[in-house]
């Protein structure tokens, strides 16, 4: 068996044993856990790893998210193909990769230069063509293309930051985990008659939102 069937047999193994048998059911979700290749965005020294089920390290202190949580949060956002969708959080693009595959448009912001542009080079070799690239504090959001339909946070963060619930159009979904350092609460937010209502979700751990409405450096 080639390197290309192995991964593609391993993508397939992860959907059905570390997603779907935990009860991630959208079709177009699951869809574009399949179709996107996971070992394209690990750095090459993690490539073997590229299907577990885990997080793994992809330098600056970041990392790319477990499929499940991938999954799962991606699900929690309920696109059907016509949203404009903001990340925060770029890392090495896999996520904005699946939100491209099941959104008109992904704009996602990046605090550190090399990984946006690691990213860009990992989309286009996906050739996805619908993903704008931003590097700015990610805590404040991005103003410029406000509202915005779904909102997805892929750091850790202490409370809900007040620009990303104002750039949230009426109706929308915001996704982010709330916490300490240590520990958070992935938390649904939907803004209705402007009002925050917000669901906790399950227990997760991600790395720090750092910014203005985040984390501080370490």
């Amino acid at each position: 068996m080639d390197l290309s069937s192995s991964f593609e047999q391993a993508r397939e193994l992860m959907v059905r044993r570390q997603i779907e048998a935990r009860g991630v059911s959208d079709q177009r979700v699951l869809a574009a856990m399949r179709e996107i290749p996971r070992h394209i965005f690990a750095v090459r020294t993690h490539q073997n790893r590229s299907y577990d089920d885990c997080p793994l390290p992809i330098g600056f202190g970041q990392t790319i998210s477990q499929p499940y949580m991938v999954a799962i949060m991606t699900q929690l956002l309920r696109l059907t193909g016509n949203e404009k969708v903001l990340e925060l959080g770029t890392g090495s693009g896999y996520q904005a990769a699946i939100l491209a595959k099941l959104a008109n448009w992904v704009y996602t912001v990046e605090r550190i230069p090399e990984l946006s542009e690691m990213a860009r080079l990992n989309t286009v070799e996906c050739g996805l063509n619908n993903i704008t690239f931003v590097i700015a504090d990610g805590t404040k959001g991005w103003p410029d293309e406000s509202p915005y339909d779904a909102i997805m946070v892929t750091a850790g963060a202490p409370g809900i930051p007040a620009p990303l619930f104002d750039q949230l159009a009426e109706g929308g979904r915001l996704v982010i985990p709330v916490g300490d350092r240590f520990s958070q609460t992935l938390k649904v937010v939907e803004k209705i008659g402007g009002v925050k209502r917000a669901r906790d979700f399950l227990d997760c751990r991600f790395v720090d939102l750092v910014g203005e409405y985040g984390w501080s450096e370490p």
